[in-house]
C-alpha cells in the first residue's frame, strides 16, 4: 500500500473516530487511552493471526486434527497470544444483546454490557503479558454500548490486514499525535515531534546495548531506535535493552502500549520516583550506551 493511501486511512479513521467523540461529549483525555487500547487490540489480534499462520505450517497432526495452538507456541516467537475472547474478530462478531448471549468473565461472572466484555479482553492480554500488566485501559463501561460497537466496526479496516502490523503502529502513532496536540493544551506536556526523535536517533546511530530516555513520554525515542537497528538487519530486542522514566503515569502507560505495538520491550519506571530531575530511577548512572531526550 503506497505512501497516499496510508495518509488517507490514516485521515480516515481519525476523522471517523473523532465524530464519535464529539458526539459522546467525552474529552479527549476520557477518549485517548480507550480509543488506543482498541487500536492495540486490533493490532495485536493482526499479528497473532499472521503468527498463528506461521506456527500451523509446522502443526503435528493427531487422529487427522491439526493440534491447536498455545500460549508457548507465542511465546517462543515474542509475539502476544490472544485467547478468543480477546481476539478482535470475536469482538466484532458479538450479538447485540450481551445480556441474552450469557458471556461469562475470566472470574465466571455474567457480563452485561460491551464494555465488560473489552474490559475483560484487556484483562486476558494484560495476563499474558509481564510488561502490559496494569497498563492496558479498563473505561470501557464509561461508554455507551452503541458507541463502542461503532468504533470495534471503524477499527475493523480490511485495509489494515493487507499493510500488516508496521502500518498499525504508523496509525496507532497518528493517534497519539492527534490527541497530544488536543491533551497537550491541557495539561502543559511537551510532545516530541517525530522528526525531531528521528534525527536524534540518526545522529547517534544506536545499534547495541543500553538506552535510557529519562523523559520517555509515549516512547517515541525508542520506536525509532527499535526502527534503526531493524533496518541495520539486526533484532532490536536481543542487541538494545530500552530503559525509560516518565513523571506522568498516563503516558508511561501509552509508552508500553505504543511499544508492545511494535514489538519491543523495556522497562518503564513512572510517578515521582522516576522524576528525572530528582532520580535515577534504574540506576543507571555510568552505564548507558545512549541517553536519548
Amino acid at each position: 500500500m503506497d505512501n497516499s493511501k496510508i495518509k488517507k486511512l490514516e485521515a480516515d479513521l481519525w476523522e471517523s473516530a473523532d465524530l464519535l467523540r464529539a458526539g459522546s461529549k467525552l474529552t479527549s483525555n476520557q477518549y485517548c487511552m480507550p480509543v488506543l487500547g482498541l487500536l492495540f487490540l486490533r493490532y495485536a489480534y493482526s499479528r497473532f493471526k499472521m503468527v498463528e499462520a506461521e506456527i500451523l505450517k509446522t502443526r503435528p497432526v493427531r487422529n487427522g486434527r491439526q493440534m491447536p495452538v498455545e500460549a508457548s507456541d507465542f511465546a517462543a516467537k515474542s509475539a502476544l497470544f490472544l485467547p478468543k475472547e480477546a481476539q478482535y474478530d470475536y469482538l466484532v462478531n458479538l450479538p447485540e444483546n450481551i445480556v441474552a448471549a450469557d458471556i461469562k468473565n475470566a472470574a465466571g461472572q455474567q457480563m452485561n454490557s460491551l464494555g465488560e466484555v473489552v474490559n475483560n479482553a484487556m484483562e486476558l492480554v494484560e495476563a499474558q503479558s509481564e510488561q502490559l500488566t496494569g497498563v492496558l485501559p479498563k473505561s470501557y463501561t464509561d461508554f455507551s454500548d452503541e458507541l463502542l460497537s461503532e468504533l470495534i466496526r471503524i477499527f475493523n479496516n480490511n485495509a489494515l490486514d493487507e499493510v500488516g502490523g508496521d502500518v498499525i503502529g504508523r496509525i496507532y502513532e497518528y493517534f497519539l499525535n492527534k490527541f497530544a496536540k488536543n491533551i497537550a493544551s491541557d495539561d502543559g506536556v511537551f510532545f516530541t515531534p517525530k522528526s525531531l526523535v528521528k534525527m536524534i536517533v540518526n545522529i547517534l546511530e544506536p545499534k547495541s546495548g543500553v538506552l535510557l530516555d529519562p523523559a520517555c513520554g509515549s516512547g517515541g525515542m525508542f520506536v525509532q531506535t527499535g526502527d534503526f537497528v531493524n533496518e541495520a538487519g539486526l533484532q532490536a530486542n536481543s542487541s538494545m535493552t530500552f530503559y525509560g522514566q516518565e513523571k506522568v503515569e498516563y503516558n508511561a502507560q501509552l509508552c508500553l502500549m505504543n511499544m508492545a505495538v511494535h514489538g519491543l520491550t523495556g522497562v518503564i519506571k513512572s510517578g515521582d520516583e522516576a522524576n528525572s530531575f530528582y532520580h535515577d530511577a534504574h540506576n543507571l548512572e555510568g552505564c548507558c550506551n545512549y541517553v536519548m531526550a
